[in-house]
């Protein structure tokens, strides 16, 4: 796909300064893009942004004031709104049904593009329903009432709708929507096999990081233009996010995936004062560090080996590190100087770290942590390296640390250290100890 751009290959869409309107308002302005053949194609923006206005003017439901769409080299506002229909399906946002035909005649439905008034049933229009009954894993249900299905299952049944009418480009608006994860995927997965086949996908989606996982390719609109196209490295920077969503962010990578990954950041009025250290590695505190970072706080970090890339991340965002040589183990001076740093921090925060002999040191050390996070991704049976001295060890961190996702990383660490930071404020200022003040009260 390119903005008259990067990708290389046949054309299925071509946009030309397309402009809409609607109740005299301009919606979209000047939208040109190129969209080649077999390309997932993601729409991205701030509510507002043209992203419905645009797949609706790509199936042809609404008209341009100014220029063009050509779709499989056919000029979309030119065709039958039949003609139409076999260039280009649609899977609308809301899954919602009124109607309680069976699955199997709802996607029947999506042969009426290919058939005559006064046309048979023909093998066919019965091999392409069958298909997509099976493409989609709704064969089993077809029989049962489309409205006695889960959200999940009515997605899958209209996405086989718009399978069954056989065409080269495929329209989604918001085609997670108030789906759980687990659905989310499934669909997400199934668009991406399609596309493996041929299909081009073009869909609307709200969630960035789904976006940037799946997608092959993002348009970012703002303001009905084109703010930036191309791969999800290019597309989600943080000042196009700044620019597009008037929010601030920062952009990593997923240290599972290796996907683009976009973490929003607080109001700034909120962002965090006190110190943090981190205990990662092999990529794992990546996000963490840098979220951290962007929300205000010190940071420390180790022990880590050099050339690791939590290592280098951690000199990007100017935390005070303590490293080891490549591949070495954490000996005892750097354990020691980790302690040091756990004892200067406000909270102390482990992320979905693998562990081996070589660095359980690090995990001894944090149950020094008088404020202790867990970063939780996958269960630790799976990256436990160390037998049963590092089960133990973990078991004793998960006792007395607050477990968290990635997402909720920033707000538990604002908490603990609002709280570190209170009672800092109420400890004596002229050296003595809380236990010496109750001395001297109880001597006078």
């Amino acid at each position: 796909m390119t903005e008259r751009g990067p990708f290389d290959g046949p054309t299925a869409i071509d946009l030309d300064d397309v402009a809409v309107s609607l109740g005299g308002h301009d919606v979209l302005d000047g939208v040109s893009l190129t969209i080649d053949e077999g390309t997932f194609v993601g729409l991205i923006g701030p509510n507002g942004a043209g992203k419905t206005t645009l797949l609706r003017t790509l199936n042809g439901a609404l008209s341009p004031a100014r220029g063009s769409v050509t779709i499989a080299g056919e000029d979309v506002h030119a065709l039958s709104s039949k003609a139409t229909s076999r260039v280009v399906a649609t899977v609308p946002q809301t899954t919602k049904v009124t109607f309680d035909f069976p699955v199997r005649e709802v996607v029947k439905m999506g042969r009426t593009p290919h058939r005559g008034r006064f046309d048979g049933w023909s093998d066919a229009d019965e091999r392409a329903v069958e298909s997509a009954l099976n493409r989609t894993s709704v064969a089993r249900l077809a029989d049962r009432p489309i409205t006695e299905l889960s959200g999940g299952e009515r997605q899958r049944a209209l996405i086989a709708r718009a399978l069954a009418q056989e065409t080269p480009v495929l329209l989604l608006d918001e085609p997670t929507a108030s789906l759980d994860i687990n659905h989310q995927v499934r669909t997400l997965e199934l668009v991406t096999d399609l596309v493996g086949d041929g299909t081009t996908a073009i869909a609307a989606i709200h969630d960035l990081n789904l976006a940037a996982h799946y997608c092959d390719v993002l348009v970012l609109l703002s303001g009905g233009r084109v703010l930036s196209a191309g791969d999800p490295a290019t597309v989600l920077t943080e000042s196009n996010l700044r620019s597009a969503f008037d929010a601030e962010a920062i952009v990593s990578r997923h240290p599972v995936t290796g996907s683009v990954y976009v973490t929003a950041l607080p109001d700034p009025t909120t962002e965090g004062s006190g110190r943090v250290h981190v205990i990662g590695g092999g990529g794992t505190a990546a996000r963490t560090l840098h979220l951290l970072s962007a929300a205000g706080y010190g940071l420390s970090a180790g022990a880590l080996n050099e050339g690791d890339t939590d290592t280098e991340v951690a000199r990007r965002v100017g935390a005070d590190l303590v490293t080891v040589p490549p591949y070495a183990p954490v000996d005892g001076a750097a354990q020691d100087a980790v302690r040091a740093q756990i004892e200067d921090a406000d909270v102390c925060v482990v992320a979905d770290v693998e562990v081996g002999e070589g660095n359980l040191s690090n995990l001894e050390a944090a149950l020094s942590a008088d404020r202790l996070v867990l970063v939780e991704e996958r269960p630790f049976s799976e990256r436990n390296y160390a037998g049963d001295d590092g089960a133990a060890v973990y078991d004793r961190l998960r006792e007395r640390g607050t477990v968290v996702k990635p997402s909720a990383v920033l707000s538990v660490v604002g908490e603990l250290a609002c709280d570190s930071l209170g009672e800092r404020s109420n400890r004596p200022t002229d050296g003595s100890s809380d236990d010496d003040e109750s001395k001297t009260q109880s001597s006078v």
